[in-house]
């Protein structure tokens, strides 16, 4: 279904105002005759002297709906908001948004389509690295351009991707270092969905709580995507008594597994816990009273104390109501389609190849998550930060790293 931003009626002229990332990122506005179709698009994209053609692809039905519709209301946010300014070099975007449908065999299928039919300019979009490592084969074979914003395990670097979300280094080592410190842990059990994330993340957590924590793993567990029966799981965590329960629990699954926790007794009272996967968004599902007392590691919190924050989440909420949340993918999402017209204004051109060379090395500094950088490796320089859920859904922020560059392929953890 092709959504045109134009003719939608996404955007009031106050959001502009309401958030400083839109008025910072443009002096003035590109005017589309000092920039000629023929000279800005020389690979055949959907580019006219008017429009320019981008992809929204995530899941908007199925388990991962829960997580991925913030994203899809960011990007939606990012583009009007442009539009409002002017667009791209003098360009309207319009917006053609597919459903994967929280099944990755969709995700390459469409992002096939949206590459070689509906030949846009860029894709925002994908989710669970499943969904993502689904899509790349296709994105690097048509040479498209993808902005990927979930935290997800490393281990991935491509010229055809740019990843907005933090990796391995940024969350997972950062937050075990954290929790071994501040709860003093030495046993952990480790549990996530099943597919590549968790499995891989839950590795890499493993070495680092063994090898540079002197802790121990006692327990590993992994569930079925979209499963709900946790009765188990639970009943062995309760015999092991880990220090630390450390969770990459997914989708529709983080309700049942964080309520059951809840009803077995195993509150924040009682035990200490850190998830990798949960933010505000799923918190609306979850309830905050079974996750009240937890810990999760992110870059972003809705509650963040900055006025770049304080801009967006009122544009935010003034788009889709005064009950929408903000968690930190839906944050990451919202960078996507800001650093795409950042590296289309610095090539001057649309062409892939051109944008790609174009971004790395590009500050942001209005991002509501704060200061970020690209890096060569095409990941974002960013912080790690600690959230504290409260039984309203909002988390307290109880600690912020230093800015952490990139590593996506960190020695020792491969």
């Amino acid at each position: 279904m092709n959504y045109s931003i134009r003719r939608q009626t996404l955007l009031k002229p106050t959001w502009v105002a309401a958030c400083g990332l839109a008025l910072a990122m443009l002096a003035g506005p590109a005017v589309a005759e000092d920039f000629p179709t023929a000279a800005v698009n020389t690979s055949g994209l959907a580019v006219t002297d008017k429009t320019v053609t981008v992809g929204i692809l995530h899941s908007a039905t199925g388990t991962m709906a829960i997580s991925e519709t913030g994203s899809i209301q960011a990007e939606k946010l990012a583009i009007a908001q442009i539009n409002e300014m002017g667009g791209v070099l003098g360009r309207k975007i319009e917006v053609i948004q597919e459903d994967g449908a929280s099944d990755w065999p969709t995700f390459a299928e469409k992002s096939k389509k949206l590459l070689e039919n509906d030949k846009v300019a860029a894709v925002f979009g994908c989710w669970t690295s499943a969904s993502r490592k689904a899509a790349l084969p296709v994105f690097e074979k048509d040479n498209g351009l993808l902005f990927y914003p979930t935290f997800y395990e490393g281990l991935e670097q491509s010229k055809n991707v740019f990843y907005t979300g933090q990796e391995a280094t940024q969350q997972i080592l950062a937050g075990l270092d954290w929790i071994a410190k501040e709860k003093k842990a030495k046993t952990y059990y480790l549990i996530g969905s099943d597919y590549i994330w968790p499995r891989t993340s839950m590795k890499i957590a493993r070495k680092h709580i063994e090898q540079h924590l002197g802790g121990k793993v006692v327990g590993e567990e992994y569930i079925a995507l979209g499963d709900t029966q946790f009765g188990s799981v639970i009943n062995k965590i309760k015999l092991k008594k880990p220090d630390v329960i450390y969770a990459a629990v997914v989708g529709g699954s983080n309700v049942a597994w964080f309520k059951q926790l809840n009803a077995a007794g195993l509150n924040a009272k009682k035990q200490s816990l850190l998830t990798i996967s949960v933010t505000e968004d799923e918190v609306l599902g979850i309830g905050g009273e079974n996750l009240e007392g937890f810990y999760s590691a992110m870059k972003y919190f809705q509650s963040l104390k900055n006025a770049n924050n304080e801009g967006f989440v009122a544009a935010f909420k003034k788009a889709y109501g005064d009950k929408a949340v903000i968690g930190d993918v839906t944050q990451a999402a919202y960078l996507g389609p800001w650093l795409w017209k950042a590296a289309v204004e610095r090539a001057k051109s649309f062409d892939v190849d051109k944008a790609v060379v174009a971004l790395p090395g590009y500050e942001l500094t209005t991002a509501p998550e704060g200061y970020v950088k690209v890096d060569p490796n095409h990941h974002l320089w960013s912080k790690l930060r600690i959230g504290q859920w409260r039984k309203d859904g909002q988390a307290d922020l109880v600690y912020e790293s230093d800015l952490i560059a990139p590593d996506p392929f960190p020695k020792g953890y491969q």
